[in-house]
């Protein structure tokens, strides 16, 4: 008998619950990721001083959501692994 089966299905709905939450964490991270990176190019191609004034902003807005999911992944007990390995699964559905 496996650990699965001994699991009551209340708990067994409890953990999907939060593998659930944990892929949507993870989604929110890689999103994240791709607006700060977007930021960071933007600040590096910028030339009128308005335009570089917004940059700064939403390099330095994009980098606090980072911070933020990185502390709720933290919370949460994820690692660079599972994100990596959510990578891996997302690129293989494409």
């Amino acid at each position: 008998m496996g650990i699965w089966d001994r699991v009551t299905r209340e708990q067994r709905k409890d953990m999907e619950l939060l593998n659930s939450e944990k892929i949507q964490l993870l989604q929110e991270i890689e999103k994240a990721r791709l607006e700060w990176l977007t930021a960071q190019h933007r600040l590096d191609i910028v030339i009128e001083h308005d335009q570089i004034d917004y940059a700064i902003y939403a390099l330095e807005a994009s980098q606090k959501r980072l911070d933020m999911l990185f502390k709720q992944a933290k919370r949460m007990n994820l690692s660079a692994w599972d994100v990596r390995n959510m990578n891996n699964k997302v690129a293989t559905f494409k």
